[in-house]
């Protein structure tokens, strides 16, 4: 298949291409900037120059495609209303085709708690927003569009991501790490490159309409994931836990999220899709592997 996918670059979107790519597709990419493009060319993909703000573009490159992947958003207080655009494009564009179209969620958006894709959702504030969009893509399968929508959990590869910013947190007066919350919480997590394995087996074996879980089942504690970060750094794994209002006022609308006290296993995905990650956990990611040492 020929696959239009959008934020290539990005921590999630490289690793989408790469696996899409190993899958044997052709790809076509979105790129803002010569920078970007030079990034997407590189790495094997046609680029499409525009913007998630272009529907008449990526309108066109929808229709173009055999598939469309969707991981870009701009990661900021304007991420609602791109998200809904992309979607009223695409899902316009792809309307009575039958071709697959993958979404991006997030596991946040149920909450604390043994999650699974059957729990209720109970979104922070953060990530409320996700809910109406997701229904809608899900909903699109009526309209012969064969919609998935993806949750990762906490994505971690390339020292990039959230766990990065956990890593060059703040530091008490005798060096020791400053938590998000207590440290007590649990995250779920998954690898780049594991998630970017489930988006090419969901474009090619996801029914219309279904819904999954990124994550490896790798749940560490904030706790376990500092000391992991303090040792990576050379330290001897020394942390301090935060309240919820210091973090609160130290991470704004993102404490939240940070606070979630969240497991999960991703067997949908593995049942479902043969989905079998591979790849490091996050603990031993930030202890030895890319972000140890920066």
């Amino acid at each position: 298949m020929d696959v239009f996918l959008t934020g290539g670059t990005g921590l999630v979107g490289s690793a989408v291409l790469r696996a899409l790519l190993a899958d044997g597709h052709t790809v076509s990419a979105l790129a803002r900037s010569d920078a970007s493009a030079a990034a997407l060319s590189d790495a094997g993909a046609t680029v499409v120059r525009g913007d998630l703000a272009d529907p008449a573009g990526i309108a066109a490159a929808a229709r173009q495609a055999d598939a469309v992947v969707h991981t870009g958003t701009p990661g900021d207080a304007t991420s609602a209303q791109v998200d809904e655009g992309v979607i009223d494009t695409v899902l316009g564009a792809l309307a009575g085709t039958g071709k697959p179209y993958v979404h991006t969620s997030g596991v946040w958006v149920h909450g604390s708690g043994e999650v699974d894709e059957d729990t209720p959702f109970d979104p922070p504030q953060l990530t409320a927003w996700r809910l109406p969009l997701d229904a809608r893509v899900r909903a699109a399968a009526a309209d012969g569009v064969r919609s998935v929508v993806i949750a990762p959990g906490i994505v971690h590869g390339s020292g990039a991501g959230l766990p990065a910013l956990v890593r060059s947190g703040p530091r008490t007066d005798d060096g020791a790490l400053l938590l998000p919350g207590s440290g007590d919480q649990h995250w779920t997590t998954v690898h780049a490159d594991d998630l970017g394995r489930l988006y090419a087996l969901a474009l090619d074996r996801a029914r219309a309409g279904s819904y999954y879980l990124g994550v490896s089942g790798s749940n560490p504690t904030v706790r376990e994931i500092g000391e992991a970060a303090d040792r990576g750094a050379g330290g001897e794994g020394r942390v301090v836990g935060s309240s919820d209002e210091d973090t609160q006022n130290r991470l704004g609308p993102l404490a939240g999220a940070f606070l979630l006290d969240q497991q999960a296993d991703g067997a949908r995905a593995k049942t479902e899709l043969g989905w079998e990650p591979t790849g490091p956990t996050l603990v031993d990611d930030l202890t030895s592997g890319s972000y140890a040492g920066r």
